[in-house]
């Protein structure tokens, strides 16, 4: 075949070559590491890009400690507030549950479980896999790794508390939901008011909740072992429904990711004075 090579020009012959994946005997003897002529590093680049930018603008707020609160609106960053120094909520979510030894930002108590929840997501999973690690860089390109041990071993073997961080998840998500309530004041606490705060937490909101529950396992919670889906009626709706938005979890994935930064900075704005909230009434 046209794949054959004459003994000794192997490209597992070269000097330092791996013998592994592509390069390993029993596959077809191609130089290449791939065919491919399509600009396909485009996708995990603009993957790692975006995830680093967002982690090094998470990190400033989350360590700013500063300009997270101005009356009606919370940064999502910062619900809820468990620490004492946090910046006094007027009906909104404090929660001290640590006491005064805690100097820290109070968001580092809160985003362990929303980062947790995104770190271990399946979707989340592939894109840093694929843009930080390379592993693998795209469909039908090899990985550089000599070998690969899945997550069966630490720390990747902590992908396995995604369905616990699930349910944190669900909780953050419940509070978020008051706060967008909350919003719904003005900056002396009056009811029947509304800003475009507000409708940026609306959608901020929106975007948490279909991206939590378009989680796969709120699809299996909802509708995993299940033998006979005629029986259980409501279950079944509800996995369908869970179904659709597991179809668009990319999406909402990186929809929600946009809008929680969105809203943590539309507060730092106001807060910090650079931004006066428009009020439509």
């Amino acid at each position: 075949m046209a794949t054959d090579t004459e003994p000794g020009t192997e490209p597992d012959s070269a000097p330092g070559a791996r013998r592994g994946g592509v390069r390993a005997p029993t596959r077809a003897a191609i130089p290449a590491a791939h065919l491919r002529t399509d600009r396909w590093w485009l996708a995990p680049a603009a993957t790692a890009a975006g995830l680093l930018a967002f982690v090094v603008y998470s990190t400033w707020r989350a360590f700013a400690n500063a300009d997270y609160y101005a009356a009606p609106y919370v940064s999502p960053f910062y619900s809820p507030c468990l620490a004492e120094n946090c910046h006094p909520m007027r009906s909104g979510p404090n929660a001290e549950l640590f006491g005064g030894w805690w100097g820290l930002s109070p968001a580092i108590l809160i985003l362990v479980f929303p980062l947790g929840f995104r770190l271990t997501c399946y979707y989340y999973r592939k894109a840093y896999y694929r843009g930080f690690w390379a592993s693998p860089p795209a469909c039908a390109v090899a990985e550089p790794h000599a070998k690969y041990s899945g997550e069966t071993r630490f720390p990747l073997i902590l992908q396995n508390l995604h369905r616990y961080f699930f349910y944190a998840a669900l909780v953050v998500a419940g509070i978020l939901t008051y706060d967008t309530v909350l919003s719904f004041r003005d900056e002396h606490y009056n009811w029947g008011h509304m800003g475009l705060g507000s409708l940026v937490f609306l959608v901020n909101i929106g975007l948490i909740w279909a991206y939590t529950l378009s989680c796969h396992s709120c699809r299996h919670i909802v509708g995993g072992k299940l033998k006979h889906f005629s029986r259980h009626p409501v279950r079944y709706k509800a996995w369908q429904f869970v179904g659709k938005l597991n179809d668009r979890h990319m999406l909402l994935a990186w929809a929600s990711l946009v809008s929680v930064g969105v809203a943590d900075f539309y507060v730092y704005l106001v807060s910090s004075g650079a931004f006066d909230d428009p009020r439509f009434f």
